[in-house]
């Protein structure tokens, strides 16, 4: 079987290399650029890839970067990390806490960066020993959090020739050493909404008078979340939830303007591409009753990960290569958003979950986004041995069906 000492071959890579990774993490930690800002580490990652011999190129807005590994007419699959780091204090008492105040990687970025970093320095020996069987392309991708920086990386060509592509995020709720896999949906749709009223205000003795804002707001807060079951296929899981609420000053005025804000999240595409419609009728039907006028501002923001079975199959057989299988586990579909689903409109792929929890922690999990989140560092050699090794089995798998096919049409 094609790769049987690939799993060697790891190993000692990662030996060679543990501290500096470790050390690559930790300095990401300390110095977190927040989306679109990531300068500096565009700028380490483009020295380190440039030091083994790859010619990283930098995106046009000046942060993230793509970066092709190998030569020649051969398969191309990508691998993304994102770059950024997040609005908020690192509250961790560790030498590594973030320098900069009001800026953490509470989401594993510096992880994802720091495990594609390893994987492009390992492919890139195998492609000049020869032993690379197509080209694998790096995106360094800045502002996921925005969200945005999916569509700049896409715009600047990251996702032409690319047959397949792949990326991990980390997962508190998995074990060190397990990667979390699923099929189809894994995370959802994440839109914002906002609905403006207007109309005549005027004293709350008589309301007949006006239109009646802040009731006819509460009537929106209150009803459109639930007839949205009525309304959408409840297995799309379609929910909005509303963040923020604004209306008068003075408790006998009634105001002329109201506003409320809130999020739309959907686990499937047909009705995340149906939302801006049916929100907006579902509000001119509440209002029409109050003669109040409404302005709906509707905001894309990213679409539902569907993770391709394909592509899912050769993850879990890269898991099983080079974790063992007992290193797969079923993971989750989750309502948060991620920008990775941008990729998968341009060619079919998928998203894992990669476990950072320890065993020898003790108290309550570190959670995404918060202040407190760190990892157990042997995540990072976990997923360079998964990421390594998803590369090569889908360039593997291109290649035995473009085999495939050639005889068949010579036949």
């Amino acid at each position: 079987m094609r790769g049987h000492d690939l799993p060697e071959q790891l190993t000692a890579f990662l030996a060679r290399h543990e501290r500096e990774l470790t050390g690559f993490r930790r300095d990401l930690h300390m110095h977190p650029e927040l989306a679109f800002a990531e300068h500096r580490t565009t700028g380490r990652l483009a020295e380190r890839l440039r030091a083994v011999g790859l010619e990283p190129r930098v995106l046009p807005q000046g942060t993230g970067l793509i970066c092709d590994v190998g030569e020649g007419p051969g398969p191309l699959v990508a691998l993304r990390a994102d770059i950024d780091a997040l609005p908020l204090t690192d509250e961790k008492d560790v030498p590594y806490r973030s320098t900069v105040p009001g800026a953490a990687h509470a989401c594993g970025h510096d992880v994802h960066t720091t495990v594609l970093l390893a994987t492009g320095m390992f492919l890139a020996r195998q492609a000049r020993e020869g032993a690379l069987p197509g080209r694998v392309r790096l995106l360094f991708q800045p502002a996921e959090e925005l969200p945005g920086g999916a569509v700049e990386v896409i715009n600047a060509g990251g996702m032409e020739d690319v047959e397949r592509v792949f990326a991990l995020h980390c997962d508190p709720r998995l074990m060190v050493g397990r990667v979390g896999l699923r099929t189809g949906g894994i995370t959802a749709a994440c839109d914002q909404i906002m609905v403006r009223l207007s109309g005549p205000g005027g004293h709350t003795a008589r309301p007949h008078l006006t239109s009646d804002l802040v009731y006819a707001l509460g009537k929106i807060v209150t009803e459109l979340p639930a007839a949205l079951s009525r309304r959408v296929d409840p297995r799309a899981g379609f929910s909005l939830v509303w963040g923020r609420i604004s209306a008068g000053s003075a408790p006998n005025v009634i105001p002329d303007d109201a506003v409320a804000e809130g999020t739309v999240r959907c686990l499937d595409d047909e009705a995340w591409h149906r939302a801006p419609d049916i929100l907006k009728g579902m509000v001119e039907s509440v209002v029409g009753a109050y003669g109040a006028e409404a302005e709906v501002t509707y905001r894309r923001g990213v679409p539902p990960t569907i993770n391709e079975a394909t592509s899912v199959d050769i993850m879990r057989d890269a898991v099983t290569l080079a974790l063992g299988a007992d290193a797969v586990s079923p993971t989750p579909q989750s309502l948060g958003g991620e920008d990775f689903a941008w990729y998968l409109e341009h060619a079919p792929g998928a998203l894992a979950r990669l476990g950072t929890h320890s065993p020898d922690w003790d108290g309550p999990m570190l959670d995404l986004h918060r202040g407190t989140f760190d990892v157990d560092e042997r995540a990072i050699g976990v997923g360079a041995r998964f990421m390594v090794t998803t590369a090569l089995t889908a360039l593997w798998d291109i290649s035995r069906q473009g085999e495939t096919t050639d005889r068949e049409a010579m036949a």
